[in-house]
């Protein structure tokens, strides 16, 4: 354990920076900024988000993109205490919610295993932001129950189990970091007889580049191979797709069939 005596005391701050519309952060998260010492924040979080950070304060891009990661997880974890020990409170800003797959347990543990106090500071998930953009609830009664909110690719690189549990429930499923994996997925419902059950899929969700594509289990990869959709993208599948205006308009279209449909925000 490294052990420290600098003042200030360090300590860690883990923030969640909202789905992207900078609008979406929170009062609390924009005043955790303001008091930070030294900020390391991920690749997707708005530029307009990183004017709240102080002038004085050194901010520093440690966030992984698809196929484009700046840092390792343990470099980000060594940054970590080495800012704390040479400047006091380090804020790490995190896309979306630090708990939804944002790895905040790994940078947690790092700092308790250094002496290092730390918090969190909840911001609102992609995963019911982004359907939430383009009008679909994730639960609505009598059409769905509950949800899933599902990784499409674990840290071996490979598609993860519980989206074939989840495609054997009624629940709304919500797929991030899923689209490299989109063949898998919709074979994984059409195998469970769900091909006519609708999907959404949106890339850029909350931001002024948004688009989306809308469809069902049968349609969808045909779909994206027509439009041009790309990572950061959220995959939605379920009957709750059909509250989307763009679904609805889809179904107006006259000799126009549901599953091959395509509307774009």
């Amino acid at each position: 354990m490294i052990t420290y005596t600098s003042d200030p005391k360090p300590r860690l701050t883990l923030v969640g920076a909202g789905p992207g519309d900078p609008e979406l952060i929170t009062l609390k998260a924009i005043n955790t900024l303001r008091s930070a010492n030294i900020v390391l924040y991920d690749a997707l979080v708005a530029p307009e988000i990183l004017k709240f950070i102080p002038d004085r304060i050194p901010s520093i891009e440690v966030g992984k993109r698809a196929g484009k990661h700046s840092y390792s997880q343990q470099e980000i974890n060594e940054l970590i205490v080495e800012s704390a020990l040479a400047h006091g409170h380090v804020v790490r800003l995190k896309g979306g919610d630090p708990f939804v797959f944002g790895r905040a347990t790994e940078e947690l543990e790092v700092a308790r295993l250094n002496g290092i106090p730390a918090e969190v500071i909840p911001g609102i998930s992609s995963s019911i932001a982004v359907p939430a953009s383009i009008g679909i609830p994730v639960t609505a009664r009598g059409v769905s129950e509950s949800f899933w909110v599902v990784t499409g690719t674990t840290r071996e690189g490979i598609l993860s189990a519980d989206i074939a549990l989840a495609a054997k429930s009624t629940a709304t499923v919500v797929v991030l970091m899923g689209l490299k994996k989109i063949h898998e997925i919709m074979a994984l419902f059409a195998a469970e007889g769900k091909s006519d059950t609708p999907v959404a899929v949106i890339q850029n969700g909350t931001l002024a580049n948004q688009k989306s594509v809308v469809g069902t289990v049968e349609s969808m990869v045909r779909q994206l191979t027509e439009e041009i959709i790309g990572s950061p993208a959220v995959i939605v599948i379920g009957e709750v797709v059909r509250y989307t205006d763009h679904f609805k308009l889809a179904e107006t279209y006259a000799g126009c069939s549901l599953s091959a449909a395509t509307m774009k925000l």
